[in-house]
């Protein structure tokens, strides 16, 4: 039995666990960090903040072993006054001679910076046991952010960001970085990486304003650009299938390339909404799969979710079998949201 819920400050040392097995600017494997997102979420779903401060960690737990096996998260804002978002505009520069005649279109990166930036979608892990499982847990962890944007969508922005890993050294440095953001910082990848986490004035003030040149880095360098790295594809699949585009962006640090989308075009968002639940006693893998959520103001989880096989009535219900009712913590009757695949 599984089910994806809202973090509590409890969960930190289990959180901890899990994102040490990826490590990234959005749930570094460091302990204070950790205990600053999972106090920096609770607050969030209290709506002790105010809406473009608010970071969101959703835990998915394996029930039997009571255990903390995946995350995932919602910035509402990312991008603001205080900590803007920061990328490499890819552009082209096109260049012509009329008296040699020679035509060259060269890349370049160019950094910008967004002070009212996108919501953004990440820190998704999921440990690597549980990849495979048929109830498609890394789907769900994922289509939960969409449910909940949906729930609450005037929290949120109007347009949706993810940032993609790239392919990344066997050490877990980036090419990238070592070619330039290191000549012009005096820091290590990991260093830089976990600094901006609260830090982006360094960035601002030693990275050069005007357009890099691609030509001039080696070769290996260039062709990790803006690509996606095989951990990924999979999300890079999931994304394109529900909306996101390349935005010709890329993160500063590592060159992973920045996917985007309208919220309301996103099909997860525009097509969820809240259903009936009714009782049955089966739903077989033939059934239509899809992520259940719903949230109870003053209970313990207060935001709750899980994958179903759902059977979809004539008269619009949507029948689940007890064990995705007690995952819920709903009965027959009751209403629930629902994002389908």
């Amino acid at each position: 039995m599984f089910r994806i819920r809202q973090s509590y400050r409890e969960d930190a040392e289990q959180i901890l666990a899990v994102a040490e097995h990826l490590d990234t600017v959005n749930l570094p494997a460091d302990r204070k960090h950790i205990e600053e997102i999972v106090d920096h979420s609770a607050r969030s779903f209290s709506e002790e903040l105010a809406p473009a401060e608010r970071e969101y960690l959703f835990v998915l737990e394996d029930l039997a072993q009571k255990r903390v096996i995946g995350t995932s998260m919602i910035h509402a804002q990312h991008g603001t006054r205080r900590a803007p978002h920061i990328f490499y505009r890819v552009e082209n520069d096109e260049r012509y001679s009329y008296s040699l005649d020679r035509y060259f279109v060269h890349q370049t990166l160019r950094i910008g910076y967004n002070y009212d930036g996108p919501t953004e979608i990440g820190g998704l892990i999921l440990l690597p046991e549980y990849r495979g499982n048929p109830e498609s847990l890394g789907k769900a962890l994922s289509y939960t952010r969409f449910l909940f944007i949906r729930m609450h969508r005037a929290v949120f922005r109007d347009r949706v960001l993810s940032e993609l890993l790239p392919p990344l050294e066997a050490d877990g440095t980036s090419r990238l970085w070592e070619h330039l953001g290191r000549h012009f910082t005096g820091l290590t990848y990991q260093e830089a990486d976990l600094l901006s986490k609260n830090n982006k004035e360094f960035i601002h003030a030693l990275f050069p304003d005007d357009p890099i040149h691609t030509e001039l880095l080696p070769a290996e360098v260039r062709t990790v650009i803006g690509q996606v790295g095989p951990e990924t594809r999979g999300v890079e699949k999931m994304l394109r299938r529900i909306g996101f585009e390349y935005a010709h962006q890329i993160d500063p640090f590592d060159g992973g390339p920045h996917f985007m989308a309208r919220t309301d075009d996103i099909t997860l968002v525009r097509d969820a909404h809240p259903v009936i639940l009714a009782a049955v006693d089966d739903a077989d893998g033939e059934r239509p799969w899809a992520v259940l959520a719903v949230e109870r103001a003053g209970q313990r989880p207060g935001f709750r979710a899980t994958a179903a096989r759902v059977v979809p009535m004539d008269d619009g219900r949507v029948g689940v079998t007890a064990e995705i009712r007690e995952r819920l913590g709903l009965e027959p009757g009751d209403t629930a949201w629902m994002a389908a695949s």
